[in-house]
């Protein structure tokens, strides 16, 4: 007769999660959540059939924080998404590493797809509907993944940022001045203007061939 379950969706996630943020993404296997959890790996196996199952959960784990209520109603619809789109990156920038997956698991994930059509009914109401609101969701959460990834990964006072004001200037003018003007700047100053030059172009945005 089969042990009954012991352990909790949140408490596998949690475990996936706590070697996903110490050893990186690619550590993430059932063994390793197996030995996380002091069980063996067979035993695993009761509760999740492989890792792909372990992704979703650490996905809803991390994106089950994201506040995903309707902005209020006075605000701007820009303002609307800006909102939106720092609470996302508030919550996931906590754990990085997670991003790539909510990009494979976006459609599985309840929380992404609340979040989501909180946007679309925000861009709905603001008259961005048909081919528009296609482009701009997407757009958005390419942006998203990309500047969160681009922030902890790659930040602008990194060594990457160092290094290339130290290539020579007579080969590279542009790229010398703008790294030292990036050395300057914080990471939400980064974040929001890239965000604001993105929903400045929905405004000219009539389609996809536009």
């Amino acid at each position: 007769m089969p042990r009954p379950r012991s352990l909790t969706p949140h408490q596998l996630a949690s475990a996936a999660l706590a070697v996903i943020d110490r050893d990186g993404l690619t550590a993430l296997s059932m063994r390793a959540v197996a030995q996380e959890l002091g069980m063996s790996t067979m035993g695993l196996y009761r509760y999740v059939q492989d890792r792909e199952d372990l992704e979703r959960l650490v996905v809803e784990r991390v994106l089950s924080e994201v506040d995903t209520g309707l902005p209020d109603a006075g605000a701007s619809w820009r303002d609307q998404v800006v909102l939106m789109a720092r609470r996302l990156r508030d919550t996931v920038g906590a754990h990085p590493e997670v991003v790539p997956l909510t990009v494979v698991h976006q459609h599985h994930s309840p929380a992404v797809l609340r979040w989501s059509e909180t946007v679309l009914t925000i861009l709905t109401g603001a008259g961005i509907d048909g081919e528009r609101r296609v482009v701009a969701l997407r757009t958005l959460l390419g942006y998203l993944i990309g500047a969160i990834q681009l922030e902890h990964l790659g930040p602008l006072t990194g060594p990457g940022t160092t290094a290339i004001t130290r290539l020579p200037v007579t080969d590279f003018p542009h790229m010398t001045e703008t790294a030292r003007t990036a050395r300057t700047m914080d990471a939400d100053r980064e974040f929001l203007g890239g965000l604001r030059l993105l929903l400045n172009g929905l405004d000219g945005l009539d389609g996809p061939d536009a």
